[in-house]
């Protein structure tokens, strides 16, 4: 029995899986095995992969189109480890990846998740930081996090492809909601980090893709299953920092609704919002302009293909 399962979910990533493949066998620790969960891709991505199937490396291959966390949770299903770690099919990992989680788990027995901090590139091979909240850590520190909404509500401390976890996670939350087509890992990371603790390793060994093939991050979510954060507000009562993230997710959700015309739904969720959650940029632009919202959006846009990011969470 191997180490780890790695998951790649793929769909349509035919520029970019081969280097994905290639971290992963470029890693310094070697007892792993990869599953590929081919989410009926239309490109040639799957013949890019043909040369890396293996013993080592096998494929799955969805009947129909069913999502990332489908493809996630087929991959958990069929995985042979106790440990699965995942890596997107557009992103990369530095060579040290599993060793270093191995290394965790060791220094951490009784803990389940392992994050791992990153960088951002962006399409003109621009590596910069994300402005998360990780700036007071010791570079190459190895913590404890037990306060996970509190430090989580910037950009993410760890993206889903530099994070791991036992088994044991989602035999007590839960897989990931198939039914959700947007912010699946906000919704599944609320119910892990209300459970278990995170160990964190403050070292940036991941490489976060912003632009790629079908990025939902760059689209409308118009039309798609949302979040239901309010599901959660049992949680939250017990639990302060998750009540203050929970309305930063439901701003971070509503100016998206508003930015794409949603004005029902839109209102709908800023009426459950406690302002005081809230930093002074984020309150102004709740009450932006559609327009504005539109031109900060372009704006934003034309930066990150420089490599700069703006950003309201902090």
């Amino acid at each position: 029995m191997p180490k780890f399962t790695v998951i790649v979910p793929l769909y349509n990533k035919e520029n970019f899986v081969e280097a994905t493949l290639k971290s992963i066998l470029d890693q310094t620790f070697g007892d792993y095995e990869v599953l590929i969960v081919d989410d009926c891709s239309t490109d040639s991505s799957l013949l890019r992969i043909q040369p890396y199937l293996s013993e080592k490396i096998q494929l799955i291959s969805h009947r129909k189109n069913s999502g990332l966390s489908a493809a996630r949770n087929t991959g958990i299903r069929n995985a042979a480890a106790r440990f699965v770690t995942f890596l997107d099919a557009d992103d990369i990992w530095k060579p040290t990846v599993l060793e270093t989680f191995d290394n965790m788990i060791r220094q951490f027995p009784e803990e389940a998740i392992l994050g791992l901090n990153y960088l951002e590139v962006y399409q003109n091979g621009d590596i910069t930081l994300p402005q998360n909240s990780t700036s007071d850590l010791k570079p190459n520190d190895t913590l404890l996090i037990k306060d996970f909404f509190k430090r989580n509500r910037q950009q993410g401390i760890f993206i889903h492809s530099g994070v791991c976890f036992d088994k044991k996670v989602y035999e007590e939350v839960g897989y990931y909601d198939e039914t959700i087509g947007f912010a699946e890992d906000l919704d599944f990371n609320i119910r892990a980090f209300n459970n278990f603790d995170l160990v964190y390793r403050n070292e940036r060994l991941v490489l976060y893709t912003i632009y790629s093939e079908n990025q939902l991050t760059n689209s409308s979510i118009l039309g798609k299953v949302l979040p239901d954060y309010d599901k959660y507000d049992g949680m939250s009562e017990k639990n302060p920092d998750l009540k203050s993230y929970l309305d930063f997710e439901r701003y971070v959700l509503a100016k998206h609704l508003k930015s794409d015309g949603d004005k029902i739904k839109y209102k709908e969720i800023v009426r459950k919002i406690n302002p005081q959650h809230l930093n002074a940029k984020q309150k102004l632009l709740l009450k932006a302009p559609v327009v504005v919202l539109h031109l900060i959006r372009k704006i934003k846009g034309y930066l990150l293909k420089k490599g700069i990011r703006l950003s309201s969470y902090n």
